[in-house]
């Protein structure tokens, strides 16, 4: 992204508020001034005007933003005069200095720490991120198991003496996949080591922990989840394929074609609403739910198919010498039949369904990537026409119109806002349409009713706002029927402990630190999204 048109606004926005109280004659509250400096850091860091983000950075080091105090005009132009030089300095030559902020891919590893000591948990977050890799931090259990299913992470840092227990944590995780877990504690004594083996852990890392040792330990684990998942052919929790086998399953099929122009079908299917299920019936009905859901497809397909585990509840289907119609007629039957299928849970039952896209590849020069997203085409087609029911893309009715994701920016810095609304405009994303809004500040979110459209709403809120913060949005949102359906990513330019806590305890999915490179924000935003998904 180009930097130069915020650059200028953002001197353009200096220039005129110091304007501003220069020429007034009353007396300046300095949470005002606090809160201009606070805005300024932010933005000057994540457009790259690090001489600016130096200066802001020492003058609110020299304020406090609760005192009670009033500037004067003459006391005030002296505490801002290294400000006003600089802005001066780049009208003038814009040879200022710039910051060299790390940038990185989407797809990147996700680690997960958790741990309820919010000053080491910032700690661990900031140096991992520094490596290049996401980090998604919580302080609270059922919020990490929560986050565990949504997200997929591929390490976790969990501490031994989190509340009710890290071990039990450690145990519930273990239940459901492989997935590195280094464990850590204050305590290094040797039953508390071999208590964190017993129950699963690949690590333990002694508190106060060395940077650099951690770093090289926690690659280690990300080298093993890797070589992992490419060795192993089964999904471990269904049994069935995973999904990195479907691309030497597609590459074959097409070699087929090639050879003996036997064309081949593949399908994703997607169970209605599993979310609810793990919602009211907990994440272990949820995953006997994939079991079962995955061992009734195998039963019921030709031996010469493919059933595999694409990705959460979704599954993917290869169909040997089958066009589109006949993969279509076999899995209404499927649908059809296993929909009759009670499951029980204590003294509830239910039933479930499943939506489904199937792609017809006739052609040898198709990609896996392109028949997946047509076939995703055709299953997002089906949901938007009811859900329970399977479509082909190959016959599908023009004017598809993709899942609807809400996204909300709301920050009181123009620029930002600006900023963001552009970056979430230029990413691509196959599964989502992305329905986006800005608001100056809380009360106008709110006011605009925005929550109540229809569909998944994704938040990014910056912490410090004049009217109503975004602690005070966040609080807001999650006493909604509806906080489910609501995902939050913070933008806070304080690194108080105090208020990342509350930010996590009151349940934002995710915060980031200003200033932020553009590009990393991105790459989060976008992960998280597609994760969502």
């Amino acid at each position: 992204m180009h930097f130069e048109k915020y650059k200028a606004l953002l001197i353009q926005k200096i220039k005129t508020q110091m304007t501003q109280w220069f020429e007034s004659n009353d007396l300046i509250a300095n949470e005002e001034v606090y809160r201009f400096l606070h805005s300024i850091k932010g933005t000057s860091g994540t457009i790259r005007l690090g001489g600016i983000l130096q200066i802001t950075t020492e003058l609110l080091d020299k304020i406090e933003e609760d005192a009670d105090k009033y500037w004067g005009i003459e006391e005030l132009r002296d505490f801002l005069y290294h400000l006003i030089i600089i802005c001066d300095e780049y009208e003038n030559f814009q040879e200022l200095e710039i910051i060299p902020l790390n940038t990185r891919e989407g797809n990147i590893p996700l680690i997960q720490v958790i741990d309820d000591d919010v000053s080491m948990l910032i700690v661990l977050k900031d140096a991992l991120e520094e490596k290049g890799w996401m980090v998604i931090a919580c302080t609270e259990p059922e919020k990490a198991i929560e986050q565990y299913f949504d997200l997929h992470p591929d390490c976790i840092i969990v501490d031994y003496h989190l509340k009710s227990n890290g071990l039990q944590l450690l145990d519930e995780i273990h239940k459901l996949k492989f997935v590195p877990t280094i464990m850590t504690s204050m305590d290094y004594n040797r039953e508390i080591r071999m208590d964190a083996f017993r129950n699963g852990a690949d690590d333990f890392i002694q508190k106060t922990v060395d940077i650099e040792e951690f770093i090289v330990r926690v690659n280690r684990q990300l080298q093993r989840k890797q070589i992992f998942d490419t060795t192993v052919l089964l999904d471990e929790l269904t049994q069935v394929y995973n999904r990195r086998f479907l691309k030497e399953i597609f590459n074959r099929s097409i070699n087929e074609l090639e050879r003996s122009k036997t064309p081949f079908s593949i399908a994703l299917l997607d169970i209605d609403l599993f979310k609810n299920i793990n919602d009211s019936y907990g994440h272990l009905v949820g995953d006997q739910v994939l079991k079962s859901f995955a061992q009734y497809l195998k039963e019921n397909i030709r031996s010469s198919d493919y059933v595999f585990r694409y990705g959460g509840e979704e599954f993917a289907l290869l169909f040997a010498d089958c066009n589109d119609k006949e993969a279509v007629d076999i899995l209404s039957r499927i649908l059809k039949d296993f929909s009759q299928h009670v499951f029980n849970s204590g003294t509830d039952r239910f039933q479930i369904t499943f939506s489904g896209g199937v792609f017809f590849v006739n052609d040898p020069h198709v990609s896996l990537t392109n028949a997946l997203k047509s076939a995703d085409e055709a299953l997002y087609k089906a949901k938007e026409q009811g859900r329970s029911r399977v479509f082909s893309s190959n016959v599908m009715v023009p004017g598809l119109v993709k899942h609807i994701l809400n996204v909300s920016v709301v920050d009181d810095d123009a620029i930002v806002r600006t900023m963001l609304v552009k970056v979430l405009q230029s990413m691509k994303l196959d599964q989502n349409t992305l329905n986006i809004q800005a608001f100056e500040d809380g009360l106008k979110f709110f006011q605009s009713n925005r929550l109540d459209d229809s569909g998944e709403h994704f938040l990014i809120l910056d912490g410090v706002m004049p009217v109503m913060d975004g602690l005070e949005i966040l609080q807001k949102v999650k006493q909604r029927k509806d906080k489910d359906r609501i995902s939050v990513l913070m933008l806070t330019g304080r690194k108080s402990e105090n208020d990342i806590a509350r930010a996590l305890k009151l349940g934002a999915d995710d915060y980031v630190t200003k200033p932020f490179s553009i590009l990393e924000l991105q790459a989060r935003i976008q992960r998280l999204i597609q994760r969502m998904s």
